[in-house]
Order: structure tokens, then C-alpha cells, then sequence
């Protein structure tokens, strides 16, 4: 799950040294609002529509442009989840993936970063969703997950998370194998587990949006 294995090869970058009407050429081509820029195999910035609509000159070099987030990429042997994490702070749809040596190597899409990460998490399988609230001095991912397994159930994946209601404690979110949560809810209630939410899943995914919905939904955005 590093971030050049889902380096995204139809998007090309642009060079310095090219015109500001290229790019926007580029971008209806490609259909979309935003490509990386790069001098001598370095990643500069990104250029979108909306600075070149300003200028109004296609006769202008990219190198006379102020090319936004410098910041906006990651190393290509970090996880997925950097990706969005970056992507998240800079409000990018597409961060930029560079070597050890600053060399630039391409850039994922946060679309195929979504779609990585929810495969990776489990969201697709079939199961149900239960959030926790707690201390982080009470959380310990043994005990819970021999509480849920007595039930017959198991965990496929875990995610923690500030509680944005209360700062001193934790969210655990937690994505089973099962649909039916109600005694595996009674369970953890009775072992001084306060559930604040669950989501029951039962149809498949089948479309993008559904998936990303699914997403921010496990990590309760």
C-alpha cells in the first residue's frame, strides 16, 4: 500500500518553462482543474484553472505563475493513508509522489487514494460498523476484540479518532464481519463500553460514490 503503486500514469506534469495555455489545453483534455508542474525532475507546485482564468494570457510561462501547495506531496515508499492525509491539509485533489531524492515520480489521485485506502479497511465487505467512546488510557484492542469474538463475531478493521464532543477521550471505530449488532452492542455496553453509534450494512457497494460515502462514514467525517 505505498503511494507509487498507485502513481496515476494519464496525468502528465508540466514543465516551468510552458505556457499557461498548454495547461489549461491539458486540462480539458484530461478533464480536470488541477496538474502538477515540474523543473529538471523536481516537483515545484500544482497549477489549477481557476489561477490561470485570472491571468487571462495563454501567452504567459508557468515560471511567471505563483504555483500553489510546494508542500503537496509525499514520499513514494509512504502508506496510502499519507496521501490523503496530505491531500487533506492542502485541499488538493492530487498530491505528488517523489523519491528519496526529491526526484519527481507522478501523482495519485485522492479518487484512487479513497479507493485503495476502502479496500484496505474492509469498507466493500459485507459486516457492520460500531463506535466507541473512550479514554485512551481504557483502550486496549485486545480486550474488545475478545469481547466481540465471544459473540461469534470478528474484527476486520480498526480506526481511532479524536472525539470532537470531548477532547480527553477517543473514538474507536470498528468495521465487523456481522449485520446484526444489537447483542454484540448489549455485550460491550455490559462490560462498561459506551457504543455512541453503529451502521448495519447489508447490500453490496457498486458504485464510486457509494464507496467514498462508506469511507466517510467509517471514519465518521
Amino acid at each position: 500500500m505505498q503511494a507509487y503503486e498507485f502513481v496515476n500514469n494519464l496525468i502528465p506534469p508540466l514543465k516551468i518553462t510552458d505556457k499557461v495555455g498548454k495547461a489549461l489545453a491539458w486540462m480539458e483534455e484530461i478533464r480536470t482543474d488541477v496538474l502538477p508542474v515540474v523543473h529538471e525532475g523536481h516537483f515545484m507546485g500544482l497549477i489549477t484553472d481557476e489561477r490561470i482564468y485570472e491571468v487571462n494570457d495563454p501567452n504567459l510561462t508557468l515560471e511567471s505563475m505563483d504555483l500553489i501547495a510546494p508542500a503537496n506531496f509525499v514520499y513514494m515508499d509512504r502508506h496510502i493513508y499519507e496521501v490523503l492525509r496530505v491531500s487533506s491539509e492542502n485541499q488538493n485533489g492530487m498530491v505528488a509522489v517523489i523519491d528519496r531524492d526529491m526526484v519527481y515520480q507522478g501523482v495519485v489521485t485522492v479518487e484512487d487514494a479513497i479507493t485503495a485506502f476502502t479496500d484496505s479497511i474492509s469498507i466493500q465487505s459485507q459486516g457492520g460498523v460500531l463506535i466507541l467512546s473512550m479514554f485512551m488510557t481504557d483502550y486496549s484492542l485486545y480486550d474488545i476484540a475478545r469481547i466481540i469474538e465471544s459473540e461469534n463475531a470478528k474484527i476486520l478493521s480498526s480506526f481511532i479518532s479524536g472525539d470532537p464532543l470531548d477532547d480527553s477521550k477517543i473514538k474507536v471505530t470498528l468495521k465487523l464481519d456481522q449485520t446484526e449488532l444489537r447483542h454484540i452492542k448489549a455485550t460491550l455496553e455490559r462490560f462498561g463500553y459506551k457504543v455512541i453509534d453503529q451502521y448495519q450494512e447489508e447490500l453490496s457497494i457498486s458504485s464510486d460514490q457509494d464507496r467514498i460515502g462508506n469511507l466517510l462514514r467509517f471514519l465518521d467525517i
